[in-house]
């Protein structure tokens, strides 16, 4: 069956969240461990904690507490609120109050929001797949916030063809959300691709919707855990510019 439609997750594929992420928590945190200052003077920043091992940290809090926001345990605000919480704990910085894991949380955003990136070779991978196939995105987040990163990394065209978890009431990797994509595109799930970076939300979620799921495994960020072996159920590329080359021999 010919693919005539591509669909991407967004962060960790088009754009680059971990090291937007990454930026935005070693700010913060080095602002937590900074000394008091004298009048007039800059603080100091610590350069002896290990960016490393609070990076990792990080890492796995996002995750476990972004999937329970996904599952509807928690709300966006109180994800946020336990990620801060929890990094205050594992810095030794005391229990912090409510408010100022809202107020840590939102100068997190803001530093996150300023380093919104996007892949070196996204651009020229969507100008070649846009010529010939409908493009969108589907992403496990909310929608408003997606489509501001979309139009902040120069794929606007894209951002009216999303369809958001935040939205759609489905997350990955609920079949319903891929399918619902795929609808509002008028297109059918045999005809479509989806790409993403993680192997079970993005591509095994996708294949298992009918689609043709492909896994986007980059190389490794610091700390990042990789699979124990290759899946041999999944097309895999290293980077979005092997995406054209795929399509064209499938």
């Amino acid at each position: 069956m010919v693919i005539d439609t591509v669909l991407f997750d967004l962060d960790g594929t088009l754009m680059d969240h971990d090291a937007a992420a990454e930026a935005a928590v070693l700010a913060g945190v080095a602002a937590e461990l900074s000394g008091p200052a004298p009048d007039g003077e800059p603080a100091t920043v610590p350069t002896d904690f290990d960016r490393d091992e609070v990076l990792r940290f990080w890492r796995r809090i996002e995750r476990t507490e972004y999937d329970r926001y996904l599952a509807g345990e928690l709300t966006v605000q109180e994800q946020r609120r336990t990620r801060a919480l929890a990094l205050a704990a594992y810095l030794g910085l005391g229990r912090w109050s409510a408010e100022r894991a809202d107020d840590w949380f939102a100068g997190y955003l803001r530093r996150y929001r300023e380093s919104w990136r996007a892949y070196p070779e996204v651009t020229d991978t969507i100008r070649e797949l846009g010529v010939s196939r409908r493009l969108g995105v589907i992403t496990n987040g909310e929608g408003g916030t997606q489509r501001d990163k979309l139009r902040a990394i120069g794929l606007a065209a894209l951002a009216p063809h999303t369809t958001a978890s935040g939205e759609a009431g489905r997350a990955k990797p609920d079949p319903e959300i891929f399918h619902l994509a795929c609808r509002a595109l008028g297109t059918a799930p045999e005809r479509t691709a989806y790409v993403g970076d993680r192997l079970d939300l993005d591509a095994r979620a996708a294949t298992a919707a009918g689609l043709l799921g492909i896994w986007l495994d980059r190389p490794s960020a610091p700390g990042a855990e990789p699979p124990a072996e290759l899946p041999a159920d999944v097309p895999r590329v290293r980077s979005l510019a092997e995406l054209p080359a795929l399509l064209r021999e499938g």
